[in-house]
């Protein structure tokens, strides 16, 4: 696969499920290869301080550009998870639509109503402790957030 940084690198992805292979596949060409992500990584004349503060905020300004698109409500919660659920809401529903739209068998009505279900969920904590999910998961994750919120009705059917 030819990478961002134009080298092209060969991988096997026979250990990765089928559905999921086509969505990594993509996520890895949007990327550096692995050596000359290390190469930056490693001239980084700063810290790893630096450099993770620096990727944080590269992510968080992306999360925010797309909640901005997408009109996704404000998050709620301490102040020093705000930003961290933000992060963590892009990367799950972000990962959500490949899984289901792009390699999945749904189409853009039924990710409407997934999109409603996920701004409904506002607490920055919920999609923090969310971050490790799979994209695919994102339904049921959301079907179980608005039963505890609401008792043991499912205000998603």
């Amino acid at each position: 696969m030819q990478h961002t940084c134009g080298h092209e690198v060969v991988r096997d992805l026979s250990d990765r499920p089928a559905d999921r292979r086509a969505g990594f596949a993509r996520w890895l060409a949007d990327r550096d290869c692995t050596d000359c992500w290390k190469a930056a990584r490693d001239t980084d004349t700063g810290s790893k301080k630096d450099w993770l503060a620096a990727k944080r905020a590269e992510e968080q300004q992306a999360a925010v550009a797309w909640a901005e698109k997408f009109d996704m409500p404000p998050l709620e919660g301490p102040e020093k998870a705000l930003d961290w659920g933000e992060r963590s809401r892009h990367q799950l529903v972000t990962a959500a639509h490949t899984a289901l739209v792009l390699e999945g068998t749904w189409d853009e009505t039924d990710w409407t109503v997934l999109e409603e279900k996920a701004r409904a969920v506002t607490r920055a904590g919920w999609w923090i402790d969310q971050r490790d999910a799979e994209g695919a998961d994102l339904v049921e994750l959301l079907e179980a957030a608005g039963e505890k919120d609401r008792g043991t009705e499912n205000p998603f059917r």
